[in-house]
């Protein structure tokens, strides 16, 4: 019997998943003639096998490289660990990094007064509310906004 190294057979393993997920991509992307999507969410949490999988899949030089794919990944900057910097670095070092911060109580305003179609001045205590509530989060704003609109 062959002697097996555990460390070997991971790195084979890993390296056997990467090339899958490329040639599932290009398989499907080969079949549509629409743009396929990528969204991977709570990227901060991936572990080192899955920031690789994600760097051979973006920056192989396959026929991927040709076709119309778009990759969407997002992380939360706040939980991510130092390990996970350095991986957004190389991540977007290939796109383009957008940073989604709070708003303040300002824009908060501006877009509660756009949305309600009412001047900044009447819309103002309402968004004090709403910004006290969510210290400006998008999408704690959107999610209260929502609500605040379904229960009237």
């Amino acid at each position: 019997l062959p002697v097996l190294n555990h460390s070997e057979d991971c790195i084979s393993a890993q390296k056997r998943v990467q090339y899958l997920l490329c040639q599932f991509v290009e398989v499907i992307s080969s079949s549509s003639s629409a743009p396929i999507t990528l969204f991977l969410d709570d990227l901060q949490w991936a572990d080192a096998a899955s920031i690789a999988a994600v760097n051979q899949l973006l920056f192989a030089s396959g026929p991927l490289s040709h076709r119309n794919f778009f990759f969407l990944g997002c992380a939360r900057e706040k939980d991510s660990a130092t390990k996970w910097s350095n991986a957004v670095d190389i991540l977007v070092a290939g796109g383009i990094h957008v940073k989604l911060d709070c708003m303040d109580e300002h824009t908060l305003n501006t877009m509660v007064s756009e949305t309600l179609c009412l001047s900044p001045r009447l819309t103002r205590p309402l968004s004090n509310v709403i910004y006290h509530k969510t210290k400006g989060n998008p999408l704690f704003v959107s999610q209260l906004m929502r609500s605040l609109s379904k229960e009237g």
